[in-house]
């Protein structure tokens, strides 16, 4: 049953009677007229209990928190009722001794006839980072679990953790973008093709260079080549150069991902998940999809038309397979933060099988994927090259800061597993040669999740390809203290002043046949 009742913010508000369980009784829950069941239902399994739900009281309880002045709150209520962003369900609950953070829906920020409107996407993104930052200053007391112990030896006031401050390394929130297929239907882009993986791209990118700004150039993410929508090309160079300055106090990191599946998202309205592709083209209510009808009047199709192409065995919407969502999420890897768990392919592509002297060489367009990364303090950038079918057939290892000769073996290394590879040797074969090797440079990992701490450049080099193309995400080798382990390519214990003759003997190196 829906009733018409007030306005909030000049929106018209109505109630429907709704469950997140069959097996519950229904709750009357107050939302925008314009929403639809899905929202009401969402609504009711983002907040448990058996009473009538109020989305304009529920709402202005984490306002009124996040919020420090009429006009940050008015903006959060705008967001929220247009369906472009809306807090996760740790803010919903309450639970501030978790980082806070706002999921983003994509597709809200396409309008027809406009394509993507990146300005409006900054200016949200701003909004939310200053808002996030203002609440994990205030609420940093709440925050435990977190906050690291002390320096007993450095000045009171300078310590870390101090009230009004926040730890350096305290992630004060997360931006999660959503709803990606949908909005690249709304700019005319297809999922699975080479101009929809760089639109997302360039898209994630900006929010990251958004989340980033004030941190240094050091934090930021290396831009994507191609922007293929127009005007976002011009938007992310701005917001660039507004990020690029060097700074002495760097804010608190507020990290970007993709959502997974929570209520947040029926909250919104989302239709598929994070960077997940639309997989049906209906709706649950057996009405067609909203980017179904983009894609069907960008093809020059209406309903009815579609229908009797469809009926006389026309394709008339492809739709993208799990290869396709595997491709997109290799793609985007190295343009946000943190990725979700990499979608299962229904079946392992097929590998070619070369005879011996043939060499499988990379088409001149091809995709992959580059990553910055830093180990212990020294940076290296890792490039590949996919073929078709996404399996990978070249490596680029470029550490920037070393000398040319170590530059030098390093991209040689790189060209002679690409060779390897094209001429059909196994890339299990290099993960189970080269993952855990020792040298230096070598400690903590900054850039990629997929690992924490690395021995060498190629232990964490080919563990990243282990978890991209294998699926196999190794756990991290135990660290090394120079200070206490010992160099393996030096004797074990060196003779002293006071070692015999016969002793010193003993401890010399000798070859072993």
């Amino acid at each position: 049953m829906t009733t018409a009742r007030h306005h909030w913010d000049g929106v018209l508000m109505s109630t429907l009677d709704t469950t997140a369980d069959p097996d519950a009784p229904a709750r009357a829950v107050t939302l925008p007229a314009e929403w639809d069941a899905g929202a009401a239902s969402a609504l009711a399994q983002l907040v448990p209990g058996e009473g009538p739900i109020d989305l304009p009281t529920l709402a202005g309880e984490w306002i009124a928190t996040l919020a420090p002045d009429n006009a940050t709150a008015r903006s959060l209520v705008w967001l929220l009722l247009s369906s472009q962003a809306a807090p996760t369900e740790a803010v919903w609950h309450g639970a501030y001794d978790r980082p806070p953070g706002f999921v983003l829906n994509l597709a809200a920020f396409v309008s027809p006839g406009e394509g993507f409107a990146a300005r409006t996407f900054v200016a949200a993104l701003k909004l939310i980072c200053s808002v996030l930052r203002e609440a994990a200053l205030t609420m940093a007391s709440q925050r435990n679990g977190e906050l690291p112990l002390p320096d007993l030896f450095a000045p009171a006031d300078n310590a870390p953790g101090a009230e009004g401050t926040m730890p350096a390394q305290a992630v004060a929130g997360h931006i999660l973008l959503t709803n990606l297929d949908a909005c690249l239907a709304g700019v005319g882009l297809d999922y699975d093709s080479e101009d929809g993986r760089a639109a997302a791209c360039a898209i994630a990118a900006l929010a990251t260079l958004s989340a980033h700004a004030g941190r240094g150039p050091e934090a930021l993410p290396l831009p994507p080549v191609r922007t293929v929508l127009p005007g976002l090309g011009e938007t992310l160079r701005a917001v660039w150069n507004e990020a690029a300055v060097e700074t002495e106090t760097p804010v608190a990191p507020i990290e970007t991902g993709f959502s997974t599946p929570n209520p947040v998202d029926g909250l919104l309205g989302v239709e598929a998940c994070g960077l997940a592709p639309v997989f049906s083209l209906l709706r649950p209510d057996g009405r067609l999809a909203a980017s179904t009808r983009q894609r069907l009047e960008i093809r020059g199709f209406t309903v009815d038309a579609a229908l009797a192409a469809a009926l006389a065995g026309e394709d008339v919407l492809p739709q993208p397979g799990p290869g396709a969502h595997l491709a997109m999420y290799r793609a985007l890897t190295g343009f946000v933060d943190r990725m979700p768990a990499r979608p299962e392919t229904m079946a392992a592509p097929a590998r070619h099988r070369l005879e011996r002297g043939m060499r499988r060489t990379l088409p001149a367009r091809h995709g992959g994927f580059t990553q910055k990364t830093t180990i212990g303090g020294h940076r290296l950038f890792m490039r590949t090259g996919e073929y078709e079918d996404g399996t990978l057939g070249e490596l680029s290892l470029t550490p920037t800061r070393e000398s040319p000769m170590v530059r030098g073996l390093m991209e040689s290394l790189g060209e002679a597993v690409s060779i390897g590879l094209q001429y059909g040797a196994p890339l299990d074969a290099f993960v189970e040669n080269f993952a855990y090797s020792c040298f230096g440079p070598a400690g903590t990992v900054e850039g990629d999740p997929v690992a924490s701490y690395a021995t060498s450049m190629l232990d964490y080099a080919f563990r990243a390809l282990s978890d991209a193309y294998l699926g196999k995400r190794l756990p991290d080798g135990p660290s090394q203290d120079p200070q206490t382990d010992p160099d393996p390519l030096l004797p074990l214990d060196l003779p002293g002043e006071d070692d015999t003759p016969s002793e010193r003997k003993r401890r010399a190196l000798r070859l072993v046949s």
